[in-house]
Order: C-alpha cells, then sequence, then structure tokens
C-alpha cells in the first residue's frame, strides 16, 4: 500500500506540477500526515526535490515538491524499417541524449551492434547518474519482416526476424528489464500522456513514418488488444481495391515509403520525404501527388473506424516535416466534409505534437511507468489521480 501511494503521488505532481504538501493530500484524497511522510521518503530518494518557498499568500508560506530530473532514467528505443533511435529520458520526461542510425533494410546483423554501440554511448553520457537507469523500452513493429515485397528488402535478411525475441535480445544486453510494444502504440503512449492525448478521452490516434500504424486510446487508457496491435490501421483494406486478390492496404497509399518511391522516380533523393526538402518547390508537386491519395485514403479509414469506434478525435502525426503532416490532416478533414454522417458523430483531426520522435520517446515512457505509475492504472488521466 505504501509503495502505490508512493506512485500515485509521484502521478500527481508528474501531471499537475511542483505542489506544496497540502495540495498533493487534497489531489490524492490521502491524510496529510500521510502525504507528509511518503514525500519525505521521496526527497531521501531523490525523486522529488523542494523548491524555493511561495510567499504573498494567506497563512505560512508553503514549499512546492517537484520530480527531479536525476532522480531516475529510462531508454527509449525505436527499432524501425528505416531508422533506429536509442535515447535517454529523465525523470520529468526530457530527453537527455539521443543516436539514431539510418539503413536501407532492417538487418538483424546490422542492427543489433549498432544497438549495443549506442546504449554505450548514452551510458557514457550519463556518466554519474547511469546507475539511475531503471529500464528499457523497445518500440518496434511487430511484425519486423512482414511486407518483404513492398519494401524491397531481401528475403534471407526479413525472415531472420522470426527467430529473433527482440526483447530478450536486449534484456542479455543491458542487464535491465525491457518493455516492449508495437512501435506505433508506443507513439501513442507518447501523445496521451505528453501530447493531445492529456485532453482526450478517446482517440485514434495515426502515425506516418515509413509505413502507417496507429494506437487507440478508450476512456483515458491506452488500450492494446488482446494481441498487443490494437490500431494497425496500416493493414486497412484500401478502399476501391477489391478487386485485386488479396486487396491493397492502407500502407500502400499513405505511407512515407510511397513518397519515397515518388520522389525516387521523378529524380528526388527519397530520404527527403522526411525533412524539410519535402517542401521545396521542385518537390511539392511530387509531394501534393501523394498527399491528394493519402487524404482520401486517411478519410475513408477513420469513417469506417469512427463507425465502429465512438471517436472522440483523431491525432495524426508523422517523421516528416510538419508542413506535411498539417497538409495530411487539411486534405483528410477536406474529404470528410464530403462524407455522411448521419447515425455517427465525426471526430475532430487534430495534429499531434510529439513529432518524429514519438515512438522512441513512447518506448522510454513504457519503463518510466511501469516503475513510478500506480501498477493497476498504467498511462490514466490526471482526473484519475484525483
Amino acid at each position: 500500500m505504501r509503495q502505490f501511494n508512493e506512485r500515485v503521488v509521484l502521478q500527481a505532481i508528474r501531471f499537475h506540477g511542483a505542489l506544496p504538501k497540502a495540495d498533493v493530500a487534497r489531489l490524492t484524497r490521502l491524510s496529510t500526515q500521510t502525504a507528509s511522510v511518503i514525500i519525505n521518503g521521496l526527497l531521501e530518494d531523490g525523486l522529488v526535490v523542494k523548491q524555493p518557498r511561495l510567499r504573498g499568500r494567506i497563512g505560512q508560506p508553503s514549499v512546492p515538491i517537484a520530480l527531479n530530473p536525476d532522480g531516475a532514467f529510462t531508454v527509449g528505443i525505436k527499432m524501425g524499417r528505416r531508422s533506429l533511435d536509442v535515447l535517454a529520458m529523465d525523470f520529468v520526461g526530457r530527453v537527455r541524449h539521443r543516436e539514431s542510425l539510418d539503413y536501407q533494410v532492417p538487418d538483424p546483423k546490422v542492427i543489433f551492434p549498432a544497438i549495443e554501440e549506442r546504449l554505450k554511448a548514452i551510458d557514457k553520457k550519463l556518466g554519474a547518474c547511469a546507475f539511475r537507469v531503471v529500464g528499457v523500452g523497445v518500440a518496434a513493429p511487430l511484425w519486423m519482416g512482414g511486407w518483404r515485397d513492398f519494401l524491397g528488402a531481401p528475403a534471407g535478411v526479413m525472415g531472420a526476424w522470426k527467430e529473433i525475441d527482440i526483447r530478450r535480445r536486449i534484456e542479455a544486453m543491458t542487464g535491465l528489464p525491457v518493455e516492449f510494444a508495437k512501435d506505433t502504440t508506443a507513439a501513442c503512449a507518447a501523445e496521451l500522456v505528453m501530447g493531445r492525448g492529456r485532453n482526450l478521452r478517446d482517440f485514434l490516434y495515426l502515425f506516418i513514418g515509413t509505413f502507417i500504424g496507429g494506437g487507440l486510446v478508450i476512456e483515458g487508457r491506452l488500450h492494446l488488444g488482446p494481441h498487443g496491435n490494437a490500431g494497425a490501421v496500416g493493414s486497412w483494406p484500401s478502399s476501391g481495391e477489391a478487386e485485386q486478390s488479396p486487396p491493397r492496404q492502407l500502407l500502400h497509399k499513405a505511407s512515407g515509403l510511397v513518397l519515397e518511391q515518388l520522389f525516387r522516380k521523378n529524380g528526388i533523393p527519397a530520404t527527403a520525404a522526411h525533412d524539410e526538402r519535402a517542401i521545396a518547390p521542385r518537390a511539392w508537386r511530387v509531394t501534393s501527388e501523394w498527399l491528394d491519395e493519402t487524404g482520401p485514403a486517411l478519410a475513408h479509414t477513420i469513417a469506417a473506424a469512427t463507425s465502429l469506434i465512438d471517436l472522440e478525435a483523431v491525432v495524426i502525426d508523422g517523421s516528416m516535416h510538419r508542413r506535411v503532416v498539417d497538409e495530411v490532416l487539411l486534405r483528410t478533414d477536406h474529404v470528410l466534409d464530403r462524407f455522411s454522417w448521419e447515425g455517427i458523430t465525426r471526430p475532430r483531426l487534430v495534429v499531434g505534437t510529439v513529432g518524429p520522435d514519438a515512438r522512441a520517446v513512447g518506448g522510454a515512457i513504457l519503463p518510466l511507468y511501469r516503475h513510478f505509475a500506480p501498477s493497476h492504472e498504467l498511462f490514466f488521466k490526471p482526473e484519475a489521480t484525483a
């Protein structure tokens, strides 16, 4: 019970910011004495710190209690089909160090040595604080070896993933507990905790990277599904493709890989799909062509999802330049204007705020919440704390 109450106190401070002990007691509904004892213990453990006294109020000056950024650290690893990101996150959710690697195909013989090398770099960067790393969160596609033909990868490389337990490989490498989530589910967790999701209770999250995927939040909680794959919109059958066998999927129209292929076809570097070059005059014509396909494809997916789940909003983010992400939302919204919404309520579209690092940040959030959030309320909302 004491550990649970400690986590409730930490969660209250995380969501509401620095709080005097009296406010902690009020928000958590703990007695003033219990809250004080817990906070004193957290101060001794170095997880919280005292801030300067607040003066100018009625009564005795109060001392706000805040999270200590150096109180604990987590490592987030995003293993993608085209890139690797490894980052260290502090106790308040700030990224303190980041290491990346780009590649053409996800070869495990390249990726795992690269992870080990980057973990050593982070350990060195954290220095005396390295012992405060409490865990590692890995965000990766559930089927890393899938869609080989679409990606244009060698069969041997992609097939090797069938024999690999990613979690165990990272545990053996670090000696730390490892949490695992589908990459776009981890990105959804980042948006839920640090972005738009703080003010939304029911939303579908869409992330456009090399492929497109998503996550689902219901009643303020991350919904994983029985196979940990809720929100896997990339596999949604694309509208108007039923004559094909099998029908093409959403990821064949609305993925970053499709834009990369269009750029390459037009003599533009494929990597430009994920940075500011995509909005340059020469490239914008091609980007706009991709957007004209992506908007309707997303709109049909959103309408179908809304018919199945009563959604408050759809949050759209990606690894691309922010103007491209904004334009995805705008063109999707224009297509939705033409739909009939009789019998269902149209969700509003909002742009995500975490951005390209969402998957790696979400990975780092997983062990943070596993160790420091009330165990039965993983990814819960501020009002649930109170």
